[in-house]
């Protein structure tokens, strides 16, 4: 990760043309210049230049962006305004320190121990606490608890966490590809069912899946926080655990822990540039099997579902748009439908959701509106954060589509169920 400082020469590249505004979804939702990408890179300049320093109105302001890329793709200088931004909160922790939220969410991710204790702690209490609404839709509050809003949904902690299940092979060691799953924290401690599934369907293909306990966070939380210590704390945990194993690849099944394992983790040393290399989010690896052909043989459904898919942009970031598509469209049970603006930010952005619930539920209803007009039954993605977005989203709205990992659907059409 580089200091603010390293970003002089990017920052003088925005020229101020305007583009972002077209396609950041705080700007559409705020209409400040605070909140889109130009107003932040002279925020970053004024930072360098010792104009301005870690004040309320400027963290303000620098909270005020999703990291989702968005700008970037739209600059004609391809400025990296999210890389930007967050150098410039990692600069205001360094002036003035973490935020109490930033030091909780630090310390939380940095302590495997705590996290497994709070996702059996949290199922029990959900119990009390909490109501479930109706059709598995998640969690809502029966009492007020500070900080989170008694509308939102939230999924319950599962009592026992995917990497503490016993995760039966069928496959193996000399099968022709062996993998290591990096389950990130979404699917270990909220959706225990995809990690499930994609050992499911790896053995299916043939492959053998390694799994180890010494993973932590991927720490793009913190990154998110400004808590640029805790991202090198878990990096390290994480290259340390990866060492221990041998392996041909690294298979992530969510987008954010893709986004900091290939593209975060190289910008801190040497030693993680060949795992970043090996890093494969799993819908790009199956292609590699013809899983969509295989899939495409099997007996079409008469009685098939209509999906609708949302790109999470720590995938589309890195150009991973074509394969779930080619999946979804090959699945014997489903009719694939495309929604509008499916590759727009859903509205999660990690901390930003917590500091800024009612812009993040602009944004996520609008994303929900889209889901509605595209008639689908069920929206399908790659990314936990986004699942808990999205389920969010359509719940506030009242609209009875449902969430789903890609995998889950992928799972439910292999023979032998």
């Amino acid at each position: 990760m580089k200091d603010l400082e390293q970003y002089r020469e990017w920052s003088q590249a925005c020229v101020k043309c305007g583009a972002c505004r077209a396609t950041c979804p705080v700007f559409k939702a705020e209409n400040t210049e605070g909140g889109v990408a130009r107003g932040k890179i002279a925020l970053a300049q004024a930072m360098m230049e010792g104009q301005v320093f870690a004040e309320e109105r400027l963290i303000h302001d620098l909270s005020q962006c999703l990291l989702c890329g968005s700008c970037t793709n739209l600059c004609p200088n391809q400025v990296p305004t999210a890389e930007i931004v967050a150098a410039a909160r990692r600069e205001v922790a360094r002036q003035k320190g973490l935020s109490g939220f930033g030091k909780g969410v630090a310390t939380l991710l940095t302590h495997k121990k705590a996290m497994d204790w709070m996702s059996k702690s949290g199922d029990l209490a959900s119990r009390l606490l909490c109501r479930q609404i109706p059709e598995t839709s998640g969690l809502k509050l029966r009492f007020p608890v500070p900080g989170i809003p008694r509308e939102r949904t939230f999924p319950r902690p599962s009592f026992k966490p995917f990497l503490n299940r016993d995760i039966r092979q069928t496959v193996s060691p000399s099968a022709s590809h062996r993998v290591l799953f990096f389950t990130g924290c979404g699917i270990n401690y909220l959706y225990p069912e995809i990690g499930e599934c994609l050992v499911r369907i790896l053995n299916f293909m043939g492959v053998h899946v390694s799994l180890t306990n010494e993973q932590v966070c991927c720490g793009l939380p913190a990154l998110s926080a400004g808590a640029g210590d805790a991202v090198q704390t878990l990096a390290q945990r994480n290259l340390k655990a990866l060492k221990l194993h041998a392996f041909d690849y690294v298979l992530t099944a969510c987008a954010s822990c893709h986004g900091a394992l290939a593209g975060i983790y190289p910008t801190l040393g040497a030693d993680y540039q060949p795992f970043a290399e090996k890093t494969r989010d799993i819908m790009d690896f199956v292609m590699d099997f013809d899983l969509v052909g295989r899939l495409a043989s099997l007996p079409r459904s008469e009685d098939r579902i209509k999906v609708t898919y949302h790109d999470p942009c720590h995938l589309r970031n890195h150009g991973l748009t074509r394969a779930p598509r080619q999946l979804l469209s090959a699945l014997p049970q489903v009719d694939f439908v495309e929604m509008a603006d499916a590759a727009t930010c859903c509205g999660l952005g990690g901390t930003f959701s917590v500091h800024h619930y009612e812009t993040s539920q602009m944004i996520g209803n609008q994303k929900a509106n889209h889901v509605a007009q595209s008639g689908a039954e069920i929206v399908a993605t790659a990314c936990p954060g986004c699942m808990i977005q999205l389920r969010d989203s359509l719940n506030r709205q009242n609209i009875p589509a449902r969430v789903a990992h890609l995998l889950e659907l992928v799972s439910q059409a292999l023979p032998g169920k």
